[in-house]
């Protein structure tokens, strides 16, 4: 066999011999990370930090200069289920034991704050500034004193005493109510009936001879419970409820409120019931006599 000589081109392979494969190209990429960084993350809880800050300082800001009846609004304000089922009520045990959770609803809503352009603190905030001037809490006390004058009221005799039991006074958005509730023991009306028995009649008498100085439009709005009426009977809880309410305004006009002073009277049946889990209930049969704001 000769051999090639050296320097000679190379041969070239055969025609039929097979083609070599072809190598892939294999790119590495490395990403290099700067020491400290940690991308946006640290940026999102900051935020969350300052928010939270805030809020704790504007909290801290509103205890301090606010009453202790605005803070309560301001609860009442973020707890509306709360609020609502306050209002439906008739308020806790005992004699005129029933208060609203927005019993003083009186806030700066009127001009007349002081406080400079960093700070504005509501006149008569205990926590702030204080000018001798400042509003009083008219609602509140117009409540509180009203609510005082009716218990001395039903102190004089031992009847009344003995019914003092059936009224509840408690502050709502729309004035003080005055609620005259039924029981187990006691009902204001005969059964079925707009007839009203002499001792509610005495306790309306009496109620109302409380609020004659009060120069507050009048609401009276009558409820039933939910008992179903006998078969052929053509009244119904609407009715009942509304003639009860007219037979009220009529005891009371018997008395020394002027007819003028009497804004409406509304019967809603059993569609606001005091005790939801029991519509039967005696207590849900009751005379509210609201003093409109």
């Amino acid at each position: 066999m000769a051999s090639q000589a050296v320097g000679a081109p190379l041969m070239s392979p055969p025609a039929d011999a097979p083609a070599e494969p072809v190598r892939p190209i294999i790119v590495k990429k490395v990403f290099v990370t700067e020491a400290g960084h940690h991308g946006g993350a640290w940026k999102v809880a900051y935020a969350d930090f300052v928010t939270a800050m805030m809020a704790f300082f504007l909290m801290l800001w509103l205890l301090g200069a606010t009453t202790e009846n605005q803070r309560k609004g301001l609860a009442d304000y973020f707890t509306p289920t709360l609020v609502k089922l306050k209002q439906e009520s008739a308020g806790s045990d005992g004699m005129l034991g029933g208060s609203s959770m927005v019993d003083a609803d009186s806030y700066p809503h009127r001009a007349g704050q002081t406080g400079n352009r960093e700070l504005t603190i509501p006149k008569g905030a205990q926590g702030g500034p204080q000018k001798e001037d400042a509003a009083p809490d008219k609602d509140g006390k117009r409540h509180r004193d009203l609510k005082a004058k009716i218990e001395k009221r039903l102190e004089m005799t031992a009847r009344l005493r003995r019914l003092a039991r059936q009224v509840r006074v408690m502050r709502t958005p729309e004035g003080t109510r005055i609620d005259l509730v039924d029981d187990a023991e006691f009902s204001m009306f005969a059964l079925g009936t707009t007839i009203l028995v002499p001792e509610a009649r005495e306790l309306i008498t009496a109620v109302a001879e409380v609020i004659s100085d009060d120069a507050a439009q009048i609401v009276v709005r009558g409820h039933t419970d939910a008992l179903p009426w006998k078969p052929g009977v053509v009244a119904n809880n609407w009715s009942l409820s509304t003639g009860r309410a007219e037979a009220t305004r009529q005891a009371m006009l018997a008395t020394t409120i002027p007819e003028t002073r009497f804004d409406r009277i509304e019967g809603v049946a059993d569609r606001e019931l005091l005790v939801k889990d029991d519509p039967a209930d005696p207590r849900n049969r009751r005379i509210s006599v609201l003093l409109l704001d």
